[in-house]
């Protein structure tokens, strides 16, 4: 009798599964079965689609999350475009730069017509020219985040997919999307990547750390357990957070490492994100002190305060998103977002808690009550229903004529002067300053010019008060035009870079089209240089154009800086060959340029 004889690879795939299988099945019975989907995200949907009101003071998830949940579940609502781009067959790792002052190199080397948008970038402290970069990625069909590295100070470029995709969550599935891409090096160098991950239409959710060690540089990323092969392997990740209660969701983490030699907490790895849970949306934190391998449980730190939470209740401040850890010299950890307890539409705030160096911030008291950094504005027009010329989603604040939501909660950055660590910046954009006509309160019928601004406050004690904003983008200056989603970074030599869109070049206020520019000053806010950063506009993208890809340019850009100057990337939406599509495009700025 003839025998059959089967691969070793399919038999030990099959042990695999069947092991897999066994753990699983008290947790689910099939992957057949019809799931229960995440409440919360259901929600977001049915807003951006037009079926349901969203609420004028809870903050929103994150719009990548609700893009790619929607996408998934074929609601993206897209209407009949012109023909794709015709050009000349490319194999996967095309680059593709833009000459000018600042060469504009394109980061993310897939060559699809797929999206990369919402970036992050940093330096690696022990090597000034490697560079690690991540986003929002499409190219594997669902959004699964992207990572980007160079060894040449962004003169060239590899990238990869994340190691995310074989971690089991708690419904016993298989992660299908993810989002908010984030990146941190610690003081030796290694290197620290995480997103957020969920099930396509089921309730399952998890924020997960992979490690890059120190001798790769970010050219590929692994386990961070302390096992045998650690670096062969992609499992077991860190894991931060984990949930199947479709009434949770973890949203918008931000990770950062103190990379500071004097520090007692050095190479601590840190994690906060937004919790949407009970009708609220409070700031959790974890930590590892292990090189990302374990994560300690999340606590709460968002804390209380009777003067500037007000509302719905007094006290309170757990309606938040948006939320930015970063690291002083002596380990103190301070943590800056955006906060809707507050009693108008629109007019919401920015505030701040810290945690001692020498104390542990696993024990809530060590937190700082909250204190106000500055007023948040968010009253720019808001749209009712999808908007089917521009994209603009609804539930969504949008400055048209762009259909990109206009994320004034996601997008503050705060920084601690390494020459005065007494001494704070937070940066943010909002629409103080936003006047007719584009101030009906609603995208149908408010056009541009939209004078959005982006703001500086400067705290010299702490964070214990702060001084008044500071317009960095003035009306006198730059005209009632756009300027909105800036991100910062602090060289150290105390310089502060601050990044952003901006329509004020050309007719691009009235047309859509949009540049990124960077502002610098050395005065700590009293005088600024401005920098045109991308080499030609970057063409509006709406429906017309691109139907998939309509409606969202991210929620964050991203810039970091060393001793050599800053690295700046961002959305691009100078496709190839002809295309209006996004992509991930970086510049490098050289210190002591003026």
């Amino acid at each position: 009798m003839r025998r059959l004889r089967v691969s070793t690879s399919i038999l030990m795939a099959l042990a695999f599964g069947a092991l897999l299988s066994f753990s699983s099945m008290q947790q689910v019975s099939s992957q057949q079965q019809l799931p229960t989907p995440n409440q919360i995200l259901e929600h977001e949907a049915q807003v951006e689609l037009g079926l349901a009101e969203g609420s004028l003071k809870q903050p929103g998830v994150s719009g990548g999350v609700v893009t790619t949940y929607r996408e998934m579940t074929d609601r993206l609502s897209v209407q009949p475009g012109r023909a794709g781009p015709s050009g000349p067959k490319r194999t996967v790792g095309c680059s593709s730069s833009f000459p000018g002052e600042f060469k504009n190199v394109k980061a993310s080397q897939d060559c699809s017509l797929r999206r990369q948008a919402e970036e992050f970038i940093v330096f690696n402290p022990t090597d000034p020219d490697n560079i690690v970069a991540g986003q929002n990625d499409s190219r594997l069909g669902f959004n699964h985040c992207g990572i980007d590295f160079s060894f040449d100070r962004g003169r060239t470029w590899g990238d990869m997919t994340p190691p995310f995709w074989q971690f089991m969550l708690l419904d016993g599935h298989v992660a299908d999307a993810g989002s908010d891409p984030a990146i941190t090096f610690d003081a030796d160098g290694n290197a620290y990547f995480t997103c957020i991950i969920f099930d396509a239409v089921a309730a399952a959710n998890a924020i997960v750390v992979a490690k890059s060690n120190k001798e790769f540089g970010g050219s590929f990323f692994h386990s961070p357990a302390n096992i045998t092969f650690q670096t062969y392997r992609t499992l077991p990740l860190g894991v931060v957070a984990t949930d199947t209660d479709p009434t949770v969701a973890n949203d918008k983490e931000f990770i950062n490492a103190d990379r500071n030699p004097g520090s007692p907490k050095k190479n601590n790895v840190y994690v906060t994100w937004t919790r949407f849970s009970g009708g609220h949306s409070p700031i959790y934190f974890s930590q590892s002190t292990d090189g990302g391998a374990t994560w300690s449980p999340g606590v709460e730190i968002d804390g209380s305060n009777l003067a500037i939470c007000t509302s719905p209740v007094a006290g309170p401040c757990n309606d938040n998103q948006g939320s930015w850890p970063e690291v002083g010299p002596d380990g103190t950890l301070y943590v800056f977002f955006g906060n809707t307890n507050t009693p108008g539409v629109g007019i919401n705030q920015i505030v701040m808690v810290k945690c001692p160096g020498s104390a542990d911030c696993l024990t809530v008291a060590n937190w700082t009550s909250p204190v106000k950094v500055a007023d948040l504005i968010g009253t720019h027009p808001r749209q009712t229903g999808s908007n089917p010329v521009t994209g603009c989603p609804g539930g969504r604040r949008c400055l048209p004529p762009n259909g990109y939501r206009v994320p004034e909660i996601t997008s503050i950055t705060g920084r601690v002067d390494p020459t005065n660590p007494s001494r704070l910046f937070v940066t943010w954009a909002d629409f103080r300053n936003g006047g007719p006509p584009c101030n009906t309160g609603s995208t149908a019928t408010s056009v541009p010019p939209c004078n959005n601004d982006v703001f500086l406050a400067v705290s010299t004690n702490g964070g214990t008060t702060w001084g008044s904003p500071i317009d960095v983008t003035p009306a006198i200056q730059f005209g009632p035009s756009a300027q909105w989603q800036p991100w910062n970074a602090m060289g150290p030599d105390g310089t502060l870079y601050v990044a952003y869109y901006d329509r004020h070049y050309g007719d691009c206020e009235f047309t859509g089209c949009n540049d990124i520019t960077l502002a610098v000053t050395r005065d700590q806010g009293a005088t600024f240089a401005y920098h045109r950063i991308t080499t030609a506009s970057m063409p509006n993208l709406v429906v017309a154009n691109n139907p998939l890809q309509a409606g969202f340019l991210g929620d964050y850009m991203g810039i970091d800086a060393n001793s050599f100057g800053a690295g700046i990337v961002w959305g691009d939406t100078r496709g190839r060959d002809g295309a209006v599509d996004e992509d991930m495009y970086f510049a490098f700025f050289p210190a002591g340029k003026h």
